[in-house]
């Protein structure tokens, strides 16, 4: 409500003046002003910068808004302004608000594409570089840690990005990179040759951000920043490229698992819609970067820094070419590009070795293969494994006579047939019977013979749980009492069981009070006795004792 109308409200000044916020005699004079019908205009005030503000003014319009009040100062003053330098700072961003009122660009926001754009920048940290990719409409990112910013680093990270989006998208925008880019006329950046050539292999278009240009860069630059907050600042220091590598990849599916403030939808998911738009991925690989060319030798390996490593054995006698790769050793088929092996850099005189390319690991003991010359070794070894066991088994026995005992062996197998010989044979490997004579007994004994197998584990039966009796409730409780005191009481046809937990070879019986023994007969291990027997033996004992 004005002072006007409050006034007119309450009808006093002091009750419009509570009500408006200010005195009772700024009240009364904007209500005369009213009542004469002439409101005259406010006479602005004079400040001491009134000479300076308009070589305040151009100075900001030459500058765009960006000059500071620090550096106008002393040209201010010598144009005779004598003030106070935070007055002054008050002129000139007073200046600098009209002119970006005027002069505001407007930027709209980008509307992206499925498989359209991918935005890439480099970032550095604590000495670390860290490579940051993000396909733009499902906002997935891809982050990675080099030693270095080169051309051929970059190119790789790149190829790597491809992989784990499983396709190529229609446009990569770079942040105006010195390693990718040859030159740059009227602004506008010339890609370098080997770039080019990298483009035209995977199929997509280069592009390259505007020089300061928060529309185009900016989604790479806060990528960059969000690795650094979110990965690099927590975790580092890293022990080696590995192990942040490492790191990078789980913090990249941590983050592309969860929800996105700006799409409301997980990326990941985003991500399995958009790849069918994704442009496919060539089948041979770029080559990149620092290509050395190997022959594959004999042993299936290549040499690189003083080390060895496989290949698969196809490509022996081939040409290969090396690259590394982040403490990694790539080797790649220079006809068709597809890399056939990846290792891991190993110190000068070591071997790298994988099992795959040799097709299985290494068998503990070497194989020395049977190689028959003469006719009777070429009609034995025919039998097939077994035989080929029996030489070789022969012959690491020392067997000096092998060579004419194969005729003897023939003569039993055209004798007894090939069946009963194979088995024969089979058994004299396992006893290790190599000479004709021990295999002709086998074939004596005929197939009833016992087949022995190593013994297992010794048998350990539980004793069996029987009930105790206690002595009040037998026959001869209270035998010293009575007519018969002094005596064993007559055997009854139900016995008690004995008690065997005395130990091995004792046997213990509850014996009747006073006996020495703890109340208790022994009898000798292994000796069985009738109960009528054991009986009239602990009776006679009994007797002794009383």
């Amino acid at each position: 409500m004005d002072i006007i109308s409050a006034c007119c409200e309450v009808g006093t000044y002091r009750g419009a003046a509570v009500i408006s916020g200010t005195t009772h005699k700024t009240v009364k004079r904007v209500i005369a002003r009213h009542e004469a019908g002439a409101v005259a205009a406010r006479v602005p005030r004079a400040r001491n910068y009134d000479a300076v503000a308009e070589l305040v003014a151009a100075r900001v319009k030459a500058s765009s808004g960006r000059i500071s009040a620090k550096r106008l100062l002393p040209a201010a003053q010598a144009a005779g302004y004598a003030g106070s330098a935070r007055n002054f700072r008050r002129l000139v961003a007073a200046r600098k608000r009209l002119w970006r009122d005027g002069h505001h660009r407007g930027r709209r926001p980008a509307v992206w594409s499925p498989g359209e754009h991918l935005v890439t920048g480099w970032g550095a940290e604590r000495g670390l570089h860290v490579f940051c990719a993000v396909l733009a409409w499902s906002r997935v990112r891809f982050v990675r840690f080099a030693a270095d910013e080169r051309a051929e680093t970059t190119l790789a990270m790149l190829a790597e990005c491809f992989e784990v989006l499983g396709g190529v998208p229609g446009k990569v925008l770079a942040d105006r990179m010195g390693c990718l880019k040859g030159g740059v006329v009227a602004s506008v950046v010339v890609p370098a040759a080997d770039y080019v050539r990298f483009a035209g292999h995977y199929g997509f278009r280069p592009g390259f951000c505007e020089a300061a240009d928060p529309e185009s860069k900016g989604i790479a630059g806060n990528l960059a920043g969000y690795a650094k907050a979110g990965l690099m600042v927590p975790q580092a220091p890293f022990g080696d490229l590995t192990a942040a590598n490492a790191a990078a990849r789980e913090w990249c599916a941590e983050v592309s698992a969860a929800v996105h403030s700006e799409i409301c939808a997980v990326p990941a998911e985003w991500l399995v819609t958009g790849r069918e738009l994704l442009g496919p991925l060539p089948s041979p690989r770029a080559s990149i970067g620092k290509m050395v060319t190997r022959k594959a030798g004999r042993l299936s390996c290549v040499r690189f820094g003083s080390a060895r490593y496989s290949v698969p054995v196809a490509l022996i006698g081939s040409q290969v070419q090396l690259r590394t790769d982040d403490g990694r050793l790539l080797a790649v088929v220079a006809a068709t590009g597809e890399v056939v092996a990846e290792h891991v850099l190993v110190a000068p005189g070591e071997a790298s070795v994988r099992d795959e390319h040799y097709g299985g690991p290494r068998p503990d003991t070497p194989r020395r293969a049977v190689r028959p010359k003469s006719a009777a070794e070429k009609e034995f070894c025919a039998l097939g494994p077994v035989a080929e066991a029996f030489l070789t088994g022969a012959a690491a026995a020392g067997s000096t006579r092998l060579g004419t005992d194969l005729a003897e062996l023939s003569t039993l197998r055209a004798a007894h047939g090939d069946e009963p010989f194979l088995a024969a044979l089979d058994r004299a490997v396992a006893f290790c019977r190599w000479r004709p004579a021990g295999v002709r007994s086998i074939l004596a004994a005929g197939p009833g013979t016992a087949d022995p197998r190593p013994a297992g584990d010794a048998l350990i039966p539980g004793l069996p749980l029987v009930p105790a009796r206690p002595l009040a409730t037998t026959r001869s409780a209270g035998c010293h009492d009575g007519p018969r005191a002094g005596r064993w009481p007559l055997p009854s046809r139900r016995q008690e069981p004995l008690d065997v937990r005395a130990g091995p070879g004792v046997l213990l019986r509850p014996g009747p009070p006073g006996l020495r023994g703890s109340g208790q007969c022994r009898l000798r291990a292994g000796r069985r006795l009738r109960p009528a027997a054991l009986y009239r033996r602990q009776g006679r004992s009994c007797g002794a004792a009383g």
